[in-house]
């Protein structure tokens, strides 16, 4: 019995991938991207969450009718002088910087609330004593659509209640790397409990579904153990260290030509499929970064069903005549091709080759 034992810890040692495997490829990459096959309307409702409710509505508006209509009353709106969107929701962007699309508004007593949309999901925003909360509906907007106008109060007996469909996106022809949506089924009723949509078991300033949803520790408002907590790091997953290829990946971080400043936005975060251990390393100054393992069998079940990588960084490449030389490529609205070369104690970074989408 020990010798297996032994056994199955040695062979669990060499299987195991080392820092040089998860960060360092040694042949070209293959782009070995494979189309998933959209969900089907029952294995959504098979996976939804055990907080979620769903009931199917009477009398509801379609799909088709919300889609089409905000559509055209956004560029109605656009088109004026003062936008009827900045009046009504100017509290809401204000408080919350603009990290949102808002709608659904409505005022409960010294509360207001509004749901809130940004490039993780579906949120739930609420004002209370002027002070501004943000809670995480783990919706996955690859499966769910929530209608922006919403014919009744959001807020109900203890519950978030918002109507809308089951969808699945669609690729559309001629337009690579565009999305849409098609609805599956129509007329939906999403009901969540308040007590466990607003749960904070660390109390950290996010919500348990968030963190679950991206990979935090929803007991510990300190998941990295490195003394900030996760509401406050802008690298909340690891702690962030210090070496040349951990600067080289933080050199390779997107960039933005806005006057925002991100650090004051908590509830927006670039999310990075990666297992490189330099990269979870890197101390990003600018926004805040979330990682994914990239095995999908590790990821958490809202990764896996929602398209939240806006931006790719590969793993490095090493020259196989000058240890100093180095290839890596980012894929963002189109692909860049790098050669780094570390001298002196510094990287010299090139674009040696781009493609735009």
């Amino acid at each position: 019995m020990k010798k297996l034992y032994l056994f199955a810890i040695l062979t669990s040692l060499s299987c195991s991938k080392t820092v040089e495997d998860r960060c360092f490829i040694k042949e070209d990459e293959k782009n070995n991207y494979i189309e998933k096959k959209p969900y089907t309307a029952k294995q959504i409702l098979e996976e939804k969450a055990d907080y979620l409710t769903i009931a199917t509505l009477k009398k509801f508006r379609s799909f088709d009718q919300d889609s089409v209509y905000t559509h055209e009353t956004k560029w109605r709106m656009y088109e004026k002088a003062i936008n009827p969107y900045d009046i009504d929701y100017k509290l809401f962007k204000d408080k919350f910087s603009e990290q949102f699309l808002c709608f659904g508004k409505q005022e409960l007593g010294n509360n207001q609330y509004a749901l809130g949309r940004n490039n993780l999901g579906y949120w739930l925003l609420k004002i209370e004593n002027n002070r501004s909360f943000a809670y995480f509906l783990g919706l996955s907007f690859s499966h769910y659509y929530i209608n922006e106008i919403q014919t009744a109060p959001i807020i109900k007996d203890g519950f978030l209640q918002v109507e809308g469909s089951l969808v699945q996106i669609i690729k559309v022809p001629g337009l690579p790397g565009h999305d849409d949506y098609s609805a599956l089924e129509d007329g939906k009723l999403f009901k969540i409990s308040l007590k466990e949509l607003t749960k904070d078991s660390d109390h950290d300033g996010y919500n348990d579904i968030f963190e679950k949803s991206f990979g935090l520790n929803p007991h510990n408002k300190d998941t990295d153990g490195d003394g900030t907590d996760d509401f406050s790091d802008l690298n909340p997953m690891f702690s962030s260290e210090k070496n040349k290829f951990s600067d080289l990946y933080q050199m390779l971080l997107p960039t933005y030509a806005t006057t925002f400043d991100f650090k004051k936005m908590p509830y927006y975060f670039e999310v990075f499929k990666t297992d490189c251990d330099y990269f979870h390393q890197i101390n990003s100054t600018e926004y805040r970064v979330l990682f994914s393992p990239e095995d999908r069998n590790k990821q958490t079940g809202y990764i896996k069903s929602t398209d939240v990588f806006d931006f790719v960084i590969s793993k490095i490449k090493k020259n196989e005549t000058n240890p100093n030389l180095f290839y890596i490529k980012t894929w963002g609205s189109g692909s860049s091709d790098y050669a780094a070369e570390y001298k002196n104690g510094k990287w010299e970074v090139e674009l040696v080759g781009q493609t735009v989408s």
